[in-house]
């Protein structure tokens, strides 16, 4: 009987099972969607930062221990070096794969054939870095190229580091090349501490910033204008990380006040802190440390992004269990005398209301599986459309939105319940109300 009940409601009443499987579905594709998103959209917002430069630099340890303390420029103290091949050690540690891009950089002040003066900087622009060290060898193509994927270059092109072996080249900034009239191809001859190279302009680039007033030439150029031949003053890092938490601030603070489960976790969790110890483990003359701007922006943005979802995502659910519950109760109250009927032969409360959830139930099933599929494809769509990449579906959102689904199919169909509870067949069979 109670099949038979089951069988002639999705019959009779198909339309309106319709409708709230179509509800369910709704709210379970939104849902997946969300969820999925949120689960993915860390490393997304963080390769999306990326774009905007480095996250980490590292310095020689005295440099930047004396910066720390008195907030000094680099002009205000005595730099030391670090050896380039260090740069190599950065694809040892444990959070290697992390690490997207980086490249040294040396800085000086050359005079150009005028007699003014410009800040010369040179670093790696597409370098292919070989790395050896216990017999393991190490390899990465990297440098400023990704590092500035931002600068617009106006006249020329990118400078091909690994192309122009054994010519010299380098790169202008915009507000640079139009107070001197420089364009790509010219040949400027840059002087510094009694040595002169003479370059090719490759490229004309606009930073936006203060970057277009200075030039950009390969390391070993500028290496031998400052005589620091091997050397560099930093390394400019960008990786990707977890959003800083209290255990992370408190590692930034003192690592070895954790205890030793804090310590491991925070040791295995990419926060930024955790990288940069990690890299002045590799290269203990150096000191990482964080670009607090970019790491900050990466957690709240995240914050918020998660907020915004989450509040979607609840919405969502909302108006499925408002649909639910005037669906449900509209079905309840067309097949009042019906359930009267079964009320008066001996039917109990208990099982007219587990009929009804059951067909509820399984009618939201229904959806929610169609839901899921849906949740899917918005997913990717939404992955596309904002980060240019596919989202990656993580198992554990079909199971809350099961989870989520029978509870609302239960909340939307407790005033159907209240309804069943006070039906009284003398008063519905005889015409009452």
């Amino acid at each position: 009987m109670f099949f038979t009940m089951m069988k002639g409601t999705f019959t009779k009443q198909w339309k309106k099972m319709l409708m709230i499987a179509v509800t369910v579905a709704l709210g379970a594709s939104i849902a997946t969607a969300m969820l999925n998103v949120m689960l993915d959209v860390g490393d997304k917002i963080n390769e999306e930062l990326k774009t905007y430069g480095s996250n980490i630099v590292v310095q020689p340890q005295s440099e930047a221990v004396v910066s720390k303390l008195y907030d000094l420029d680099n002009d205000d103290i005595t730099v030391d070096y670090i050896n380039e091949e260090k740069t190599g050690e950065l694809l040892t540690i444990f959070w290697h794969n992390n690490i997207t891009d980086f490249a040294p950089e040396i800085a000086t002040e050359v005079t150009l054939p005028d007699g003014e003066t410009a800040t010369l900087t040179g670093t790696w622009f597409n370098h292919h870095l070989e790395f050896y060290k216990k017999g393991m060898t190490y390899e990465r193509d990297t440098g400023i190229i990704n590092l500035r994927n931002w600068w617009d270059i106006v006249d020329g092109e990118w400078l091909d580091e690994q192309a122009v072996e054994g010519t010299l080249y380098a790169m202008v900034g915009k507000d640079l090349a139009d107070a001197k009239g420089i364009k790509a191809g010219d040949e400027l001859v840059l002087t510094a501490n009694g040595v002169s190279e003479t370059v090719t302009v490759k490229g004309i680039f606009d930073s936006g910033d203060d970057e277009s007033a200075t030039i950009y030439t390969t390391l070993p150029v500028a290496q031998k204008l400052t005589g620091k031949e091997g050397l560099i003053q930093k390394i400019e890092v960008s990786a990707i990380t977890s959003p800083d938490d209290e255990l992370s601030e408190r590692a930034a603070r003192n690592p070895n006040l954790l205890s030793g489960e804090e310590r491991d976790l925070w040791y295995c969790t990419a926060y930024v802190s955790s990288i940069c110890f990690q890299i002045q483990e590799a290269i203990p003359e150096a000191s990482a440390s964080a670009v607090r701007q970019i790491a900050d922006s990466e957690g709240k943005i995240l914050e918020k992004t998660e907020l915004l979802m989450s509040l979607i995502t609840f919405l969502s659910l909302l108006g499925a269990t408002l649909g639910i519950s005037n669906l449900v109760t509209s079905g309840v109250m067309e097949r009042a005398q019906e359930l009267a009927l079964h009320k008066a032969v001996g039917a109990t409360n208990v099982q007219i209301t587990v009929l009804v959830l059951t067909e509820t139930i399984i009618t939201a099933i229904i959806g929610a599986a169609a839901g899921y599929f849906l949740g899917y494809a918005f997913a990717q769509i939404i992955g596309h459309t904002v980060f240019s990449s596919s989202i990656e579906m993580s198992g554990m959102v079909a199971f809350i939105v099961a989870v989520l689904i029978i509870a609302v199919t239960l909340l939307g169909s407790i005033p159907a319940i209240r309804m069943i509870l006070r039906l009284r067949p003398s008063e519905v069979l005889h015409g009452g109300h």
